[in-house]
């Protein structure tokens, strides 16, 4: 069953690049006591999560924080090698957290996979995106065929 509004997030880890290499994120480190701005691309160098959903970030970075934002991090079923590289190919920075979940598992424990095997992709996370708030979900975006449900302009309320 799918993570809905007013859940708790699950528990998990994400595996996250430093400057000493690949290092592992609980969830508690990444959402206690935090707002944070979360939204998950099918895969790191596609089309529209490269051209759209996560530029949509970016350039609404400060109007993000702006709104109380603590974080923004976008997540994907990919290596954290992989997620490093693009978020330096799209020059994030330290603007948003880049998140692997390499094997799926925190994907699988939100309910919210997406078979990509007839596009030779295997077994992805949806698009979607979620203000999550001290690990409570407050709003949950999927994307079932409408990128804008899930942009940053959508998702934080910017205008």
């Amino acid at each position: 069953m799918a993570i809905k509004q007013g859940d708790k997030m699950p528990e998990g880890k994400f595996r996250v690049m430093t400057a000493t290499g690949a290092a592992e994120l609980s969830t508690d480190d990444l959402f206690k006591g935090k707002k944070v701005a979360l939204f998950s691309v099918p895969g790191a160098f596609t089309p529209t999560c490269s051209n759209q959903h996560l530029p949509s970030y970016l350039k609404n970075y400060d109007q993000i924080r702006a709104k109380g934002f603590d974080t923004i991090a976008c997540m994907a079923v990919n290596d954290a090698f992989v997620m490093d590289a693009w978020g330096k190919e799209r020059g994030v920075g330290d603007k948003i957290k880049m998140l692997a979940d390499g094997n799926g598992e925190y994907t699988k424990k939100l309910g919210l996979e997406l078979d990509g095997s007839k596009f030779g992709l295997g077994m992805r996370g949806k698009r979607f995106s979620m203000v999550v708030n001290n690990g409570t979900v407050e709003t949950l975006n999927v994307d079932e065929g409408k990128y804008e449900l899930t942009s940053a302009e959508n998702t934080c309320a910017i205008r």
